[in-house]
């Protein structure tokens, strides 16, 4: 790779707990092969936020040796002690609690949080995304005070686009928040969530905003096969390379758009997402 060029990995939804450990092997081993400028994390680290899960999560990202970010995803917030969800959400992330919506500062190029899980919502489904105006007035303080012409990715969890309704939208204010970074020199938006990896271009009113989201390093697969995403930036282009162990292509790789409630199907023939179907020789998990 030039010199000039910056690289990341897009991880996301590892689900320690039904990890894939043949994946994270892997992944492991390129991170230490190519030594990329930064890794982001863009949430949902365990499957159901078990303090043995957490611990399995803190010692393999914390012996990546290299600069990472972690988003909060919907999967690590306490689910069986209200108690700490509300009062202390984020003690399990004890040993790595410095990556945690950590911004990191590269040249030309920075990587911004935005969290969008949060402990209670008011609707019954709490997996879903939630930006709120505190949320979204500290990532665009971020991106204010960054040196002129650097330009910024924004971290998050859940997908932000907003389809309308309240009983379907992916994540509330969603919206709103795109109109924001419209405004902003954002690269691109980062996320996980939908376990299948996507690159799409939100229009809005203020301008169109780039979206891209990571597959899972989990047994958890949706449409495609467990993957992470390759980031090459050259100071004008944004290059993204879908990575996974079957070796099948980025595009192939990649769902033409993002389902409204980005949650599993209920039933094994309810369909997700329009996407290109891939072999595969075990079923997914779901």
């Amino acid at each position: 790779m030039p010199s000039d060029q910056t690289l990341l990995f897009h991880l996301s939804d590892i689900h320690f707990g039904l990890e894939d450990n043949q994946a994270l092997d892997w992944v492991k081993q390129e991170i230490a092969a190519r030594q990329p400028d930064a890794v982001a994390i863009t949430g949902d680290l365990t499957m159901r936020a078990r303090h043995h899960e957490f611990q399995a999560a803190t010692h393999w990202i914390t012996t990546l040796d290299v600069p990472v970010t972690v988003e909060v995803g919907n999967h690590d917030m306490p689910y069986f002690n209200l108690l700490e969800r509300f009062f202390a959400p984020y003690r399990r992330f004890q040993g790595m609690q410095d990556l945690v919506e950590k911004a990191i500062d590269l040249p030309g190029l920075a990587i911004v949080p935005l969290k969008t899980a949060v402990r209670a919502q008011p609707r019954f489904n709490w997996s879903k995304g939630w930006v709120t105006d505190d949320a979204l007035q500290k990532c665009l303080a971020l991106i204010d005070a960054l040196p002129a012409g650097t330009k910024a990715l924004v971290a998050v969890h859940h997908p932000l686009r907003e389809v309308g309704t309240e009983g379907t939208a992916l994540t509330k204010n969603g919206s709103k928040a795109l109109q924001e970074l419209a405004k902003r020199p954002v690269l691109a938006v980062l996320s996980g969530h939908v376990h299948d990896a996507f690159d799409i271009v939100e229009q809005t009113g203020n301008g169109p905003v780039r979206m891209i989201g990571a597959g899972t390093l989990s047994k958890r697969t949706r449409s495609t096969p467990p993957s992470f995403n390759e980031l090459r930036w050259d100071g004008a282009e944004l290059q993204v390379t879908v990575r996974n162990l079957d070796d099948v292509a980025t595009r192939d790789m990649m769902i033409d758009d993002v389902p409204e409630d980005a949650m599993p199907p209920r039933n094994p023939g309810d369909p997700v997402a329009p996407v290109r179907q891939i072999p595969r020789t075990d079923p997914p998990v779901s």
